[in-house]
């Protein structure tokens, strides 16, 4: 590697994550106010814990996230078996773009789609509806996964199976998914972070009572940055970067296996 790629890797790196650095390191900010430094404190991650709302939209995201990653990595799971071993079907291109028209859409269009759909079907925007919308933003990176888990997965033990007897259903929960589960987990934690880091998506499908951590603080930024909202963002980059973490690992498990 030459002294100009480390250069612009560098430099790179530092555009992309210095001001993440700069907002962990100002969360622990004794001064209230955030462009001024007046020594170290954790008094602002005590503070968290006495807002009220704050935590109500960090425990709604939580329920959404949980819910939704494990809606995703069933339909995601069941569309990766559909696309990867039941060959080609009437209807498989159109399949296809459905599941994976969310990966390449505009979170702005899929956001405004669901919020009109909601409205012609008559259900009330709140913690349904946020569910259903990540649900259907994360199951087409399920289904990535995991299809690709299935592409590489060794054909001839669930052939094995089979000739001994098991059927279609036993071979699939005894074999199948116990060697798909990196695959799973890996996906389901994607999932889980897209569904807590959302926030155009949900601007749109979310109603009273189910505001998430990711709109609170947009709304509260919008009013002025204090060092607050700096704890509050650490804690949420440090939940998704051990999220990103491990699904990465359970990835090159995966790859491994």
């Amino acid at each position: 590697m030459t002294w100009v790629t480390r250069t612009a890797l560098a430099a790179g790196l530092g555009f992309l994550y210095g001001p993440i650095a700069v907002l962990i390191v100002y969360s622990f900010n004794a001064s209230p106010m955030v462009t001024v430094w007046g020594g170290f404190s954790t008094r602002w991650y005590g503070a968290l814990l006495a807002d009220a709302p704050l935590l109500s939209a960090a425990w709604v995201s939580l329920k959404v996230a949980v819910l939704a990653s494990l809606l995703a990595t069933i339909l995601g799971t069941l569309a990766a078996l559909a696309l990867e071993r039941q060959g080609r079907f009437r209807g498989r291109a159109l399949f296809t773009g459905l599941v994976f028209g969310p990966i390449v859409m505009p979170e702005v269009m899929i956001g405004l789609s669901l919020l009109l759909m909601f409205i012609g079907i008559g259900l009330d925007r709140g913690l349904v509806t946020l569910v259903i919308a990540h649900t259907t933003f994360c199951t087409g990176f399920v289904t990535v996964v995991v299809g690709a888990r299935l592409r590489g997965l060794d054909r001839s033990l669930e052939e094995a199976a089979a000739d001994l007897g098991a059927a279609p259903a036993r071979v699939l929960t005894t074999v199948t998914l116990p060697l798909l589960a990196p695959a799973l987990a890996a996906g389901g934690l994607l999932a889980f972070t897209l569904s807590l880091d959302d926030l155009v998506i949900a601007s749109f499908v979310s109603g009273p009572g189910s505001t998430t951590l990711p709109m609170r603080l947009y709304s509260q930024v919008r009013l002025g940055v204090n060092p607050e909202i700096n704890a509050a963002s650490t804690l949420l980059v440090g939940l998704v970067s051990v999220a990103v973490l491990l699904a990465s690992w359970l990835t090159g498990r995966r790859r491994q296996g």
